[in-house]
């Protein structure tokens, strides 16, 4: 299945992405990808994307993910509500640890 996604390819501690389309079997570090479709600089706030080309793969079923999604919304290039994209939070699990175990003798 085909996916479009950020791929981060900037400098320690100055991210830059692209906006790629690549197998989603591919790692987002594997650096393999079909065709480049934008770019994000959020150091400078530069946000480039090739909407004919977007538009094209996802015609022939390519997948957004979750933040490149909700930026097209931005952009305007799809419409739809915004998803979130931040992970859920789980709830935290009780375990033995607050109450200590009394040793068996």
């Amino acid at each position: 299945m085909l996916k479009i996604r950020l791929q981060r390819v900037g400098r320690v501690n100055i991210p830059t992405f692209r906006v790629v389309l690549t197998d989603s079997k591919n790692s987002t570090k594997s650096g393999k990808f079909l065709e480049v479709l934008g770019i994000y600089d959020p150091v400078n706030d530069v946000k480039e994307i090739k909407a004919d080309r977007v538009k094209h793969w996802m015609s022939h079923g390519a997948q957004l993910s979750d933040t490149v999604y909700n930026w097209l919304i931005d952009k305007k290039v799809v419409s739809g509500k915004k998803v979130n994209a931040l992970p859920k939070k789980k709830p935290i699990a009780l375990t033995s640890t607050l109450a200590p175990e009394t040793p068996k003798i």
